[in-house]
């Protein structure tokens, strides 16, 4: 069942979205991996998972590899459902633009 069109404005930050888009394909991605492939410096990354977080759409999980702590993040069923909600909402919105566009013309 397609998830219920629904805006979300923590998910439509630029770089929430992109995290957000990837851990959607995903079970969980180390903290390490998400920091390569978004750019961001730990400090930047750490707020915006923070926020994540919060909210009840990441979870966190530490684990042990070779020696070394490192954390697996994934997104929580609500974060998902969330996710999925807004990707839907602006699929609409970019579906609906050329409509719009076409009467816009019209009235002028």
């Amino acid at each position: 069942m397609a998830p219920e069109p629904h805006f979300d404005a923590l998910i439509h930050a630029p770089q929430r979205l992109r995290i957000c888009a990837m851990l959607s394909q995903a079970t969980g991605i180390e903290f390490r991996e998400v920091q390569e492939r978004t750019g961001l410096s730990k400090s930047a990354l750490s707020k915006h998972l923070s926020q994540l977080a919060d909210a009840g759409y990441l979870s966190e999980e530490p684990f042990v590899f070779k020696g070394r702590s490192r954390l697996m993040l994934s997104l929580t069923p609500a974060g998902r459902e969330a996710y999925l909600g807004h990707k839907e909402a602006l699929q609409q919105l970019l579906e609906d633009e050329p409509e719009h566009q076409d009467q816009n013309r019209r009235q002028r």
